[in-house]
């Protein structure tokens, strides 16, 4: 009996450790982060092309994607503005959350503001809450603020630099990150100034969907602060190389599949380029953005320019132009004048 007893109790340390072992995996599979597991969702959608003729046959103004149950892509149309912006709603469970307002301030013709309210959950005093942000300060992703103004379950962040620095509490901006907490979800806001002083993007670690506005888009990547885009690009590589990244969505689309860029304020985009663009584009970015020249470049997918620049110095050629026309005129007159001064000779 004693042996049997032995022979128990020295089984007692293999069982305690393979126990261990169990629990300290249930207790690493329990305590993942919440992105190790994203909520689906469908990009099987044929954005509008826009018309040939948008007089003769205009689409629909606004036209609206369900990713899945609780997130919304809408776009404007191309014939209604030739920007066409993307705009998001994301749904949590205390509020949502609405990213940019789009190209166009008369609910007349864009009725944003009552679509997205019929997209929340909820009627009357009990809609959802809804906090509407900007991915940056240019008119074309806020233009449709004042839609929501008369709506009391809806609050607007402001658009310039000192709103969204007190508003996301970022004390030294542009480094560190912020929260949305929308109930049981939860958007990382992540600085990318560059495009614009005033631009973030957004994560949403619920779909593990990267909103990134004007700063990464399949389009003209426009640049006003080279050394601050290339930073920005750095610090998204870094944020997105270790988290789950289902798709990258941008704010406008301005090529086609084939990855030319479609003629300025086009409003035709026939097989246009995908929404959608990946983790790879996001981690490409830096070393893109290392060899802009400062004016134009094209690197890869990515089609960098520096508008304002190119602009200045276009106007400066043209005024060097005419001042070279004005002085060649004056010295031909003054020769002119010249000659017609000179006393003739007269012969002998």
């Amino acid at each position: 009996m004693a042996r049997e007893t032995d022979h128990i109790i020295d089984k007692r340390p293999s069982r305690r450790l393979t126990l261990f072992v169990l629990l300290a995996l249930a207790v690493l599979l329990t305590s993942a982060p919440g992105w190790s597991q994203l909520v689906p969702g469908s990009m099987d959608i044929h954005w509008n092309e826009g018309s040939r003729n948008c007089a003769n046959d205009p689409p629909p103004p606004l036209q609206e994607h369900q990713y899945n149950t609780r997130t919304f892509f809408l776009r404007e149309n191309l014939c209604t503005t030739f920007e066409a912006p993307f705009m998001y709603l994301l749904v949590g469970s205390t509020r949502a959350l609405f990213i940019d307002t789009g190209d166009v301030a008369d609910p007349n013709v864009v009725p944003l503001a009552d679509t997205v309210m019929r997209l929340l959950p909820g009627e009357g005093r009990a809609i959802l809450p809804l906090l509407v942000v900007h991915t940056h300060r240019h008119l074309d992703h806020r233009a449709g603020d004042a839609q929501f103004a008369h709506f009391s379950n809806a609050h607007v962040v402001g658009f310039d630099i000192d709103s969204v620095r007190r508003y996301y509490k970022f004390t030294d901006w542009p480094n560190g990150l912020a929260q949305v907490d929308l109930g049981d979800r939860t958007v990382d806001v992540i600085p990318t100034p560059g495009h614009n002083e005033t631009e973030v993007s957004f994560y949403d670690r619920s779909t593990g969907l990267l909103f990134t506005g004007d700063f990464l888009m399949p389009a003209r990547l426009l640049i006003d602060d080279t050394s601050a885009d290339v930073a920005s690009a750095e610090r998204l590589a870094t944020f997105v190389k270790d988290r789950p990244m289902s798709f990258l969505l941008g704010g406008h689309i301005e090529m086609n599949s084939a990855g030319d860029l479609f003629p300025w304020e086009s409003q035709y985009h026939p097989h246009e380029h995908t929404l959608q663009m990946t983790k790879d584009d996001a981690l490409a970015l830096p070393a893109a953005l290392r060899s802009f020249n400062g004016f134009y470049t094209v690197h890869g997918r990515f089609t960098m320019e520096n508008s304002m620049r190119i602009l200045i110095t276009f106007a400066g050629l043209v005024l060097l132009a005419v001042v070279g026309v004005v002085w060649i005129l004056v010295r031909y007159l003054r020769r002119r004048r010249r000659a017609r001064n000179l006393p003739m000779e007269i012969p002998v």
